[in-house]
């Protein structure tokens, strides 16, 4: 039956029948109200488009209903793929238990531990979702020293004190990248990474040099350079500095999609072929990945799904369901395309 006009949370419960607590409950999504109930006084809710009073119902329970997620504004020719797909699954994931997704920007120069800080000592938001984890990471020293509800998405290069996490497995995922562009015939490679601190660029690097030591090839040759995550300019220096090498690399392998794109960009304008000259590699599987000619073999985080499960996790701490921190550690799927189909030419 149609429940119409109901303006209060009062009024919403009298034309149910039912008690103000257990239509607060209901729409709270407690496991105490019955599913029936609960599936009950949300298709009400939404026939007459009522909305739970945000103030009042922070008063009774003490929460915002709001995670919070800072967000870096860098420069604004270099797009974030990732943290476009990741903010989504966040969102798809909170919005299952009724919480909605606070963002708050940390401006260019702005660090982004002062906007955290800001974040959790005004209580806008019940927990924070934190990613790319630095090798010491602030935001994870301080959020552990003040109890607060987070996880990383992202893991601290030693173990540093027991904290909720999710992360891919970029170790083995740069071991396999070199396995298959050595199986193809490849003993000459470059490997394009970032100059900041962060986990996965060590775990991935470790990666592909314990895969190259496996080996034990003496033939095998690795040339690694490096930019700044943002700077434009240093990244397509580093790349032509590869490409135009005496002895340039038969293979390279990028940290993640944006600078493997890059290099693809590159190798054309100097008049290579990719894969025909030079085979790439790349990590993340942004969207670009597969439009980028003649396609960007890489490697799937499941950025967004893993996201959705952070947002699970991090609930689960908030309405307190689990009390042990949970470390969930996934494999990386391959997305072969033909950015590295062909042997390199001799």
């Amino acid at each position: 039956m149609a429940v119409e006009g109901a303006r209060t949370l009062k009024e919403l419960a009298d034309r149910l029948g039912i008690s103000v607590t257990t239509v607060s409950r209901a729409l709270a999504g407690h496991e105490q109200i019955a599913k029936k109930t609960r599936l009950r006084v949300a298709e009400a809710a939404r026939e007459i488009g009522y909305v739970p009073n945000a103030a009042a119902r922070q008063l009774v329970s003490g929460r915002s209903g709001f995670v919070g997620f800072v967000l870096p504004i860098r420069d604004a020719t270099l797009v974030d793929s990732y943290l476009g797909e990741f903010i989504t699954g966040l969102g798809e994931g909170l919005v299952q238990h009724g919480v909605d997704l606070l963002l708050a920007t940390a401006q260019k120069g702005q660090s982004e531990i002062s906007v955290l800080r800001h974040v959790v000592e005004s209580g806008r938001a019940d927990g924070v979702v934190i990613p790319r984890i630095e090798i010491a990471d602030q935001r994870v020293a301080y959020l552990m020293e003040r109890g607060f509800p987070f996880v990383a998405h992202g893991r601290l290069l030693d173990s540093q004190g027991e904290y909720s996490w999710l992360d891919a497995d970029g170790e083995s995922a740069f071991g396999e990248a070199f396995e298959l562009l050595y199986a193809h015939g490849h003993r000459h490679f470059g490997l394009l990474t970032v100059s900041e601190l962060l986990t996965f660029r060590f775990n991935r690097e470790n990666g592909l040099a314990r895969a190259i030591a496996r080996r034990g090839d003496p033939d095998v040759r690795l040339d690694i350079v490096s930019a700044p995550r943002f700077d434009r300019k240093a990244r397509s220096s580093a790349i032509r500095g590869l490409l135009n090498a005496d002895q340039r690399p038969t293979a390279i392998i990028a940290l993640f999609d944006e600078l493997a794109i890059s290099i693809m960009e590159e190798a054309e304008q100097a008049g290579l072929s990719v894969p025909n000259d030079l085979s790439v590699v790349g990590y993340d599987n942004i969207v670009a990945a597969e439009y980028a000619r003649p396609g960007l073999t890489t490697f799937d985080a499941h950025a967004r799904t893993s996201a959705t499960t952070i947002a699970h996790m991090l609930m689960d701490q908030i309405e307190g369901k689990s009390d042990t921190p949970r470390t969930t550690l996934i494999r990386p799927e391959l997305i072969p395309r033909g950015s590295h189909a062909h042997a390199p030419k001799t």
